[in-house]
C-alpha cells in the first residue's frame, strides 16, 4: 500500500487508537476489539522497552486475521527507529515532532509519515518537508477553536488532532466540525474498559457517527 493509499484510507476511517500495552497477548486482543468495531487504521506506540517485539506480533495478527486494518507506528523520534519498524511492517510512521531525518526515511521506503506539530509556523515546514497528514500534539492545551483559526490560513492542510479527543459523539462533532481530518483517540478510548467487548462496544457507535458524515 503505497502512502498516499494509507493516507487516504485514515481520512476514510478518521478515527485512529493510539495504544501501547508491553503484554503482547492484550495488545493483540484490543486491536482485534477495536477492528471488530470497525475501526481501520491503528496506531501503536513506540513507548516501552519491549514495543517492537509487541509491534511485531501485531504485525503478523493483522496480516493472519486483518486484512484490512492499516497498522502504524507512533512516537518515534530518530529515523533508525522509523526504518526498523518499517522493516517490521509499519505502514505509516507517526511523530511528536518534526524531523527530517524521519521524514527522509518514510519517504525512501514509500511509507506514510505524520509527524507532529502545533504552531502555523511548525505545521507549515511539516508540509514543506512533505507530509500529507500532520499530526497537532497535543490538541488538549488548544481546543477545536484553534483547529477553526487554523482553518483561515491553511484551508487545505491535512489535520489529525491527538490529545483532549474524548470517545464521545460530542467530542466527535466539536472537533470535526472545527476542521480536523482524523482524530487520535489513546487512553480515554481504553479507559475501564475490562474486555474486549466492552472496546468494542465502545467503538462501534463512533465509527457508525463517523461513517454517517459526523
Amino acid at each position: 500500500m503505497s502512502s498516499s493509499e494509507v493516507i487516504a484510507r485514515t481520512l476514510q476511517a478518521p478515527l485512529v487508537p493510539v495504544f501501547y500495552h508491553a503484554d503482547a497477548a492484550y495488545a493483540q486482543a484490543v486491536v482485534r476489539a477495536c477492528y471488530a468495531g470497525g475501526v481501520r487504521v491503528f496506531e501503536f506506540t513506540n513507548r516501552g522497552a519491549n514495543a517492537f517485539e509487541v509491534f511485531q506480533e501485531l504485525a503478523q495478527l493483522v496480516a493472519d486475521g486483518c486484512p484490512d486494518l492499516v497498522l502504524g507506528i507512533g512516537t518515534i523520534y530518530t529515523a533508525a527507529e522509523a526504518e526498523r519498524f518499517i522493516a517490521a511492517g509499519a505502514a505509516f510512521v507517526v511523530q511528536p515532532v518534526t524531523t527530517a531525518d524521519v521524514a527522509a526515511a518514510c519517504q525512501r521506503h514509500g511509507v506514510a509519515w505524520l509527524p507532529g506539530a502545533l504552531t502555523p509556523n511548525e505545521i507549515h515546514a511539516a508540509t514543506q518537508l512533505g507530509a500529507q497528514l500532520v499530526k497537532i500534539f497535543p490538541g488538549n492545551l488548544v481546543g477545536p477553536d484553534y483547529i477553526k483559526s487554523l482553518r483561515g490560513p491553511m484551508p487545505t492542510t491535512k489535520l489529525m488532532v491527538t490529545g483532549g479527543v474524548e470517545p464521545t459523539e460530542a467530542s466527535l462533532t466539536e472537533w470535526f466540525g472545527a476542521g480536523v481530518n482524523v482524530v487520535g483517540i489513546g487512553s480515554q478510548l481504553f479507559k475501564g474498559a475490562t474486555d474486549a467487548a466492552t472496546i468494542t462496544g465502545r467503538v462501534a457507535p463512533l465509527m457508525a457517527f463517523l461513517a454517517a458524515g459526523k
